[in-house]
Formats: structure tokens, C-alpha cells, sequence
């Protein structure tokens, strides 16, 4: 663990809440947000929407090494090249 992370874990107090409930959290809040509107391609848009952090996040978690990103991720580094050209955080 880096020193950066290590002073996080030691700020941060209480019992460490499960990104799933983050993200079911940001999912009720955006379907309120729909305002009884229907969407077609949530799955997509969801996708997309935890993607762009998670990459940027990893990336610079990483300091830029597409390979250390890759592993970290459990991907392909030509797969996560092609996401951040998709994305625009190449």
C-alpha cells in the first residue's frame, strides 16, 4: 500500500461500505432523477458511467502505466488502449 493510501485507511473510520452499495445508491438516485421518463440503454449508460472513473482512477492510481493498469484491472492492455482512445483519456 503507498503512502497516500495508507494515510486514507488510517483518516477513514467506521466499517468500509461495499462499492455495490455505492453504486445501487447512484442507480436509485439516477432512476429518481428520471422523473418517471423511460430510458432504453441503461445497461449501456451504466456501463459507461462506472468505465470513465474507474479507468481514469486506475490509471492515475497506477501513474500512468497501461500495463500495471491492465493487470489491476484484470484486462488486456490493448483492451483497456482501445477504452481510454473510446473514452477520450488517452
Amino acid at each position: 500500500m503507498n503512502a497516500a493510501a495508507e494515510r486514507n485507511e488510517s483518516a477513514r473510520s467506521g466499517p468500509r461500505v461495499p462499492l455495490r452499495d455505492h453504486v445501487a445508491t447512484s442507480i436509485r438516485r439516477y432512476l429518481g432523477d428520471l422523473n418517471g421518463c423511460d430510458t432504453e440503454n441503461l445497461y449501456e449508460i451504466a456501463l459507461r458511467e462506472l468505465e470513465i472513473p474507474l479507468f481514469a482512477e486506475v490509471m492515475q492510481h497506477c501513474d500512468g502505466n497501461q500495463s500495471r493498469a491492465a493487470a489491476m484491472l484484470g484486462i488486456h492492455r490493448a483492451t483497456l488502449r482501445k477504452k481510454l482512445r473510446e473514452y477520450g483519456l488517452s
